[in-house]
């Protein structure tokens, strides 16, 4: 039976493909999902650790019954998907003797999740689908992958989330979808062409364990195509505005900054989702404490133009529609926008949607499950046309700026696998050069970077506007570092090793080293890295 986890910052869907309806259906884990009239079963993303010696930990809608989220508890985390792989500034909370990092809060949590999952169909779970970002550095994913091999799951996938919303929301009749996923900590812009070609092939996602390939349907001789024509995305989400709404409280009404008021100013956001004002009342009858909050549409729009939220968003929208061009596509030729994730349900995003597109091609009736569903299309024949997001260069030193810099290898944009790949020559920098050496970089936006840090006990992240270019090394260790081994020594001034670089598909930087003096491969089509 396939399942597909949507891990959100605020929430995660889970979603299993119903083979007797041929279906994909939302599933409901008892004390773990949050139970709403309207929406599909969610599950708070949020933990609370009993004991982080062991492991144990309190998750979802649980932590919210017992009343977990609302005290400045350690023990208590959200939005934490968003430190995995990120260097956290500032304080980071020991528990029970045990440094505690978000990579260990997400593993808790997800492994957590996965043992519910197989105590309802034990024998079953054989396909999973795991969903993305699109601005996820490849740590992320590098962790999420490491983490997966743990499970007993034969087949692990990954997709983008924005194109897996537009397999999840079915626009029948329409090819040309643009996808405003909207989440607790991202926001990310995909357009997507979807088609149909006459053969009968295996779908392509991301696979992060083979597995056994027959689970997928090959009933469909028409193979179903997802081709990501352009993506743009940033760490800005539903998280970013509760933090600034309770900035805004603190400021007018003298409240301390706490979880409490955290959780107040979200329901005050999401009441506005269908009426003009809001107020929430607390009232603790063992320390008397009492909160009265009042927030309006137009003090929220406020608020967020003060943050330049929406020129955050205007910079998306011309990343994204400039990509488009670039591919012969112009923004009319858009035949539906599809509004996914509980932050676009805010008025003021909606109406901002609309200064780009008529309100005949907006639809917003699928916001929390339409990912983890088209997540499952993934198993029915559907396969996935993508392109590298990030660029990737190799490290060098700048003597005349006396530093590292990065000389960029593949740019964001290229397709994979790649047809040719690029080559680069290389010679040795010092007399009797043993070996050479490279570390290799995901390159991220040449003009702004993300900060992570704490801001109490509030995990929050910053846009930095310093020109620098972002980079996470991807292979800077001692073990793997070296490329080549070579006999005879180096010596500068000539060219020495030829290198020869490609994307497979599975989107694995390969690496073949030839050896100009010997003419000897000193390295044979390698894998040397995970790309994004």
């Amino acid at each position: 039976m396939p399942i597909a986890i949507d891990f959100g910052t605020s929430n995660t869907v889970i979603a299993r493909w119903n083979s007797a309806t041929a279906t994909a259906e939302t599933v409901n884990l008892q004390d773990l999902s949050q139970q709403l009239a309207f929406n599909p079963p969610l599950i708070p993303s949020l933990v609370y650790v009993e004991n982080a010696a062991t492991g144990q930990i309190i998750l979802g809608q649980t932590v919210r019954d017992r009343g977990l989220d609302l005290s400045n508890n350690p023990r208590f985390f959200r939005s934490f998907k968003r430190g995995i792989g990120n260097q956290i500034q500032g304080f980071i909370p020991e528990l029970d003797s045990v440094n505690i990092a978000f990579e260990n809060i997400g593993r808790w949590y997800l492994n957590n999740l996965i043992d519910r999952l197989k105590n309802i169909a034990p024998d079953s779970l054989d396909s999973l689908i795991l969903t993305v970002p699109v601005d996820s550095f490849e740590a992320y994913r590098i962790w999420l992958g490491e983490l997966c091999q743990s499970w007993d799951i034969p087949q692990i996938l990954m997709i983008d989330e924005p194109t897996a919303a537009a397999l999840g929301y079915g626009e029948t009749g329409k090819e040309l979808l643009l996808v405003i996923d909207f989440g607790g900590g991202t926001v990310d812009l995909s357009l997507v062409r979807l088609s149909k070609q006459n053969k009968n092939s295996q779908p392509q996602g991301f696979f992060l364990k083979w597995g056994d390939r027959s689970s997928f349907d090959k009933s469909n001789q028409q193979t179903k195509i997802a081709r990501v024509i352009a993506k743009a995305g940033q760490n800005l989400g539903g998280s970013d505005i509760d933090n600034w709404l309770v900035d805004y409280f603190a400021e007018q009404q003298g409240l301390s900054k706490s979880s409490l008021i955290t959780r107040l100013a979200e329901k005050l956001k999401i009441q506005l989702s269908d009426r003009d004002s809001a107020s929430e009342a607390y009232f603790n009858d063992q320390t008397l404490e009492s909160y009265e909050l009042e927030l309006d549409r137009d003090t929220l729009t406020s608020i967020l133009r003060k943050q330049e939220f929406f020129s955050q968003l205007d910079e998306l929208m011309a990343q994204l529609l400039q990509q488009a061009r670039r591919n012969g596509i112009e923004k009319d030729e858009i035949e539906a926008v599809l509004l996914v994730g509980g932050t676009v349900q805010i008025p003021a995003i909606q109406t901002w949607v609309k200064q780009y597109f008529t309100e005949d091609k907006i639809k917003c009736d699928r916001p929390f499950d339409a990912i983890a569903t088209g997540a499952l299309q993934l198993t029915q024949g559907y396969e996935i046309k993508d392109f590298l997001y990030h660029s990737y260069g190799i490290r060098y030193w700048n003597r005349k700026e006396n530093r590292h810099g990065w000389h960029p290898i593949i740019r964001s944009g290229q397709s994979y696998p790649m047809s040719q790949p690029v080559e680069l020559t290389l010679g040795a920098s010092v007399e009797n050069q043993p070996k050479i050496e490279l570390i290799i970089g995901e390159l991220g936006a040449e003009t702004t970077s993300t900060e992570v840090y704490f801001d109490g006990d509030r995990l929050v992240t910053r846009n930095l506007n310093n020109g620098e270019i972002d980079v996470k090394p991807l292979n800077d260790s001692d073990s793997a570092r070296t490329i080549a081994q070579l006999n005879p020594s180096g010596f500068p001034g000539r060219d020495r090793v030829k290198l020869l670089f490609s994307v497979d598909e599975q989107r694995l930087l390969r690496l073949t080293v030839e050896d100009l003096l010997t003419l000897d491969t000193l390295l044979d089509d390698r894998v040397v890295a995970k790309l994004n």
